[in-house]
């Protein structure tokens, strides 16, 4: 097929036709002056929502991640709090994000050499190392990760690993581990040409050094606490002391009871089968990362369920799409780009995927619904940008957002129609490392 380039007849053409579109050059106006989605953005939908919901299941503050990709460990931890509120009668309370991180960190760092020493065969080039050399060691990650980091080192409540200025601004830490492990990869790959046992030594070496980096932007996680607290009742209580583990035991329900669900609508991924991603993960030796495909309605009255149930949902979404992060609101149709612009912008969630306008992006926590005859309304979701912005961090999605922009929850098995635990025995299909359904939220 013959290239065409861009010719000055073409140019003037569309020149002309914008200048002689009136609309086009009142709207150029407004937006050379001022935000597009102050613009686009529809005031009979932001009029249409307030925050209160029929079910809710939160009483609790926001939480906050400040500048870092920890929305997962933040969405895990706020999802499983309520547990510790209610035994406590604390007003206040968050488990250690800072703690998870700091393992998540190390875990991903040696699944990362790891498989750099299975790949050593391959070239630098090849397509899976190049992908994974991106991004060695991001700050997102799966609830499967998520629950293999508990299960191997439980959780401790914020003030015995508190935050640090490193934890909340990850930048500059994650820098140095990128180096570090890219360094790392060089190496194990050149050892690997030796020796398995020379690769082991190298990638230990490296994990030396990432450690040692982590305890310095994060401090040392502690193996024991004490356990107290002053609840709403000014009554002092101590419990002694209690290692990461059995602190888990005494507060978290059976995470081995949990399940991912997804909606990925694209032909290449079959509802009603499982899936895994090539190389997703962190803690080596962990269960994989596996996702149930299902369409959207099963996820939607299964988290219905769920928070009629008294519990929040752990959930994946795209949040940048049809959001305004002030007011917290997403609506299907909150910014009207199209009728701004002029333009057509329309394609359905499985193109989305496909031509790589979708993809998982953050956490959060739905924990309440606004149900009218059966029917949900909108959502109650809690986020972890702190509490100064929407109804003190927490927003409101309306329905029309939850079929396109809604991905992944994590629900307990029997809210799931009894047809599909069957599937949960099966062998899940592998997708490849750089598929949209293997992004880190």
């Amino acid at each position: 097929m013959t290239r065409e380039s861009l010719t000055g007849g073409l140019l003037d053409q569309f020149a002309e036709e914008f200048a002689a579109d009136k609309t086009a050059r009142i709207v150029q106006n407004a937006v050379t002056e001022t935000s597009i989605n102050k613009v686009a953005m529809d005031r009979d939908v932001v009029t249409s929502i307030d925050p209160s919901v029929s079910v809710r299941v939160d009483r609790w503050p926001n939480a906050n991640q400040k500048r870092s990709g920890r929305c997962w460990l933040f969405a895990g931890l706020n999802s499983l709090k309520a547990a510790v509120y209610e035994e406590t009668g604390l007003e206040k309370f968050e488990f250690s994000q800072n703690y998870l991180h700091f393992w998540d960190k190390l875990e991903k760092s040696n699944y990362f050499l790891n498989s750099m020493i299975d790949l050593a065969d391959r070239d630098v080039d090849d397509r899976t190392i190049h992908y994974l050399l991106s991004d060695p060691v991001s700050d997102g990650g799966q609830w499967n990760m998520f629950v293999a980091l508990i299960e191997k080192y439980g959780i401790v409540p914020k003030y015995a690993m508190p935050e640090t200025e490193s934890s909340s601004n990850t930048g500059l830490m994650n820098k140095t581990l990128e180096n570090l492990l890219r360094r790392g990869a060089r190496d194990v790959r050149a050892a690997a040409a030796k020796s398995a046992d020379e690769a082991n030594n190298v990638r230990q070496s490296v994990m030396k050094q990432i450690y040692r980096v982590l305890s310095i932007h994060l401090g040392t996680p502690p193996r024991e606490f004490v356990w107290q607290w002053e609840g709403k009742d000014k009554e002092f209580h101590r419990e002694g002391a209690f290692t990461p583990l059995e602190f888990a035991k005494r507060y978290l329900p059976d995470l081995e009871d949990y399940v991912c669900l997804v909606n990925d609508p694209r032909e290449s991924s079959p509802y009603n089968h499982l899936f895994t991603v090539d190389r997703l993960g962190n803690v080596v030796g962990a269960k994989p990362v596996t996702y149930l495909n299902v369409p959207i309605d099963v996820i939607r009255n299964a988290t219905q369920a769920t928070l009629e149930a008294g519990e929040s949902v752990w959930m994946g979404c795209d949040t940048s799409k049809q959001c305004d992060r002030d007011l917290g609101i997403w609506d299907g149709k909150l910014f009207d780009y199209e009728g701004t612009y002029g333009i057509d912008l329309e394609m359905t969630k499985a193109e989305e995927l496909e031509y790589g306008q979708a993809q998982m992006t953050h956490a959060m926590v739905f924990t309440g619904v606004d149900v009218l005859d059966g029917q949900t309304r909108r959502w109650r979701v809690e986020n972890s940008w702190g509490d100064q912005i929407a109804d003190k961090g927490f927003f409101t999605m309306n329905d029309s957002w939850f079929d396109q922009h809604v991905f992944e929850v994590a629900i307990r098995r029997d809210r799931l129609p009894e047809e599909l635990l069957a599937v949960l025995e099966t062998e899940p299909l592998t997708l490849p490392a750089w598929d949209p359904m293997g992004s880190l939220a």
